[in-house]
């Protein structure tokens, strides 16, 4: 590959990028030094290249552990910033303790206010299209919609932008994903027992259906908890359940272990507690002392009541079979299909205590000779109700928990703002987010803003759990609407005030998405029954998509590859650099790596994709515009904003030598290489 790389604002000469890419007519593998690839990543823009540096004893490598544990950082910001085109948009400052409507902005302004940080200035109109058509639909904006909104003049255009947004079934899609991955919906992941394709499908088809009929999320809970039914490769919600089996009770009938797993996913999904997987081994005391104060004070003995409810539920593959264990009849890993039941011949008491020591916890000992527990919502103390399914009841505690709410506020608030009120968004300590019941000395309440998260955690239940009214909320505050540049020295100590936007590195299926889109050229991708897909962010899970590189057989263990390597495994080799996860034992990760750079540069996945041969691409559809139309054009299609004069010029100048034709491929193949292409600020 060959041509103008970007540098900053601008274009590297052409002379010196082509010494370290060959040219596109030949087999398009690079090979180059390492310095050369260091020269190339900092001219492509990317900050990739700042890992490099790290072997040369630059600053950022203090910072890199951090970066890669948690890239919502104020260095990644810093570097991503600075490589961004300057922009001569109109832009205005919200003045501290100006903000008074709505309750976001009132919190976080006002605690803007008491630290005397300044925000940083309102976004631009590019950088809100591209911003919040990513955040929200997890697409890039087309460039007529762009130049259609950086023309419009109406106040209220932005307001109008995320409801028209909202309604787009790319909505629905890039939220089918999320949901997909917090609920581990998957088929084979490994070390798991797999549901098979038709439950992972049948299951992604539930969530979309909720979403796009607007179902309130407190609905959710009880459905996925309360399902019953014979096949779940038709009825979606038994899949939540399917997802939650052990090998240990699977292969050698510990059923403690399958209701741990369920008690831990109940807690951990809906309520963001994982704590919980700490008290189900042990008590609390000694080992989260400092970490939870909740889970200081909880037993493993509540936790087994937590497990209980699910004591008579019965997760079997379908057609009669009871699954392993002994006479279980040595249940596959991977079932055609699973029956949900309830109270069946080995599912007809509470949790119980044999003091087993198979499985994967500690043995579950009798307490002072009782050798059953019996169910108790851990959170409120409540027992099961007489005459009640003891799933119905968990729902109902669930559904109507305050944890709910304040869990899927916290997970939604990181997912636009990238830094969770709470952090990690899955280690919520429930004694510490009452702001009208603070804890006692020396623990502190746990949310950055603890009354911005109560607030909105309310709001969105008197919203009747409508996920569409908590991101039209989100979006619409002007503290959402900063921008990610910032005129003064930044303290880090301020990202949880939110006084500036924090970048967020895409998704792998945005990155996928966005290059597909632009470049006009749409895969075509075959997966099992399923109609033809043309996008990642509809793929039922992330594990293997669109082709699976590696097979796992009985117990998790790795089947070695046969025969030539399916034609697809450069676009799976893409989508995994970007840490998309396998919604299982791995969970997607924005973390910055080397190979990410790599695959953007080279990847054959975006090198078939700035090709001028390719007849509906979006290089053949522009040859005959002028140099300017084109470079206009390029710009929007990709990076959603016009080229600054100085790009605009440089790359006029670099159309003009040699081969038009290359040189359009190479402009289109150094925009995907921008800063501002992987990065949504």
């Amino acid at each position: 590959m060959k041509g103008a790389g970007i540098i900053g604002h601008g274009f590297l000469d052409y002379a010196v990028q082509r010494q370290n890419r060959i040219s596109m007519n030949t087999n398009r593998t690079i090979k180059i030094a390492l310095t050369s690839l260091l020269l190339a990543f900092i001219a492509a823009g990317h900050p990739s290249a700042n890992v490099l540096e790290n072997n040369v004893n630059c600053s950022y490598s203090k910072t890199r552990a951090k970066t890669q544990e948690n890239h919502q950082t104020s260095e990644l910001t810093a570097r991503i910033v600075e490589r961004l085109a300057p922009t001569a948009a109109k832009k205005s400052r919200i003045a501290v303790g100006a903000v008074a409507d709505g309750t976001i902005d009132r919190h976080l302004f006002d605690a803007m206010a008491a630290a005397r940080v300044v925000p940083a200035q309102n976004c631009t109109d590019a950088e809100f299209i591209r911003r919040a058509t990513l955040d929200l639909t997890g697409r890039i904006p087309t460039p007529e919609r762009v130049e259609a909104f950086l023309n419009d003049a109406a106040t209220d255009k932005r307001a109008r932008l995320v409801d028209e947004l909202l309604a787009k079934p790319e909505w629905v899609d890039k939220w089918t994903m999320f949901f997909g991955g917090l609920f581990r919906n998957f088929s084979n992941p490994g070390f798991t027992p797999a549901r098979g394709a038709g439950s992972r499908d049948a299951f992604n088809k539930w969530i979309r259906e909720s979403l796009s009929t607007g179902k309130p999320y407190n609905q959710w809970p009880v459905e996925l908890l309360t399902a019953i039914g014979e096949d779940s490769t038709k009825q979606g919600e038994l899949n939540w359940l399917t997802g939650t089996l052990t090998f240990a009770s699977l292969r050698v009938g510990v059923l403690q272990e399958t209701y741990d797993q369920q008690a831990l996913f109940a807690a951990d999904n809906f309520l963001g507690v994982s704590h919980m997987d700490c008290i189900l081994c042990h008590d609390g005391a000694r080992h989260l002392d400092e970490i939870s104060l909740w889970g200081r004070n909880a037993t493993r003995a509540e936790a087994w009541g937590l497990a209980s409810f699910f004591s008579r539920t019965d997760v079997v593959q379908a057609g009669g079979g009871t699954g392993g264990g002994p006479g279980g009849g040595g249940q596959p890993q991977q079932a055609a299909a699973y029956a949900v039941r309830e109270d069946t011949a080995r599912t007809n008491r509470d949790y119980f205590l044999d003091g087993v020591t198979l499985g994967n916890r500690p043995a579950r000992n009798p307490i002072e000779g009782k050798n059953e527990i019996a169910p108790r919502y851990p959170f409120s103390g409540k027992p099961a109700v007489a005459g009640e399914r003891y799933r119905v009841t968990l729902a109902k505690e669930i559904s109507n928990d305050k944890l709910l709410a304040i869990a899927i506020v916290n997970r939604i608030w990181k997912e636009f703002f990238v830094l969770g009120l709470v952090e990690p968004v899955n280690e919520l300590d429930p004694a510490r987010l009452d702001p009208d019941n603070p804890p006692p000395a020396p623990w502190a309440l746990q949310a950055s803003h603890p009354r911005l998260l109560a607030d909105l955690a309310k709001e969105f239940a008197a919203a009747k759990y409508d996920l569409k009214w908590l991101m039209r909320r989100i979006a619409n505050s002007r503290a959402y609407q900063l921008s990610a540049r910032y005129e003064a020295n930044w303290n880090s100590e301020w990202d949880k005030l939110y006084a500036r936007k924090l970048v967020r590195r895409m998704w792998a299926e945005e990155v996928h998405d966005a290059i597909t889109q632009s470049s006009g050229i749409l895969p075509a991708y075959k997966i099992g029954e399923l109609p033809t897909i043309n996008y990642a962010m509809l793929f039922p899970e992330t594990f293997g998509m669109p082709v699976a590189t590696i097979q796992f057989g009985a117990m998790g263990v790795p089947i070695p590859a046969t025969g030539p390597p399916d034609p697809l495994a450069h676009v799976t080799m893409f989508l995994d650099s970007f840490l998309r996860g396998d919604n299982s034992a791995s969970r997607r990760s924005g973390e910055v790596r080397l190979n990410q750079a790599l695959e953007l540069f080279n990847n054959k996945f975006v090198l078939d994709r700035v090709k001028a041969t390719q007849a509906d691409g979006i290089i053949a559809q522009s040859l005959n515009l002028t140099d300017e139309q084109l470079v206009n054009k390029f710009f929007y299609a990709v990076l959603s904003r016009l080229p600054s004069d100085t790009e605009k010029s440089l790359a006029l100048a670099n159309l003009k030598k040699g081969v038009r034709t290359e040189q359009a491929e190479n402009l289109l193949w150094a925009l995907y290489n921008k800063a501002d292409f992987l990065y949504n600020y």
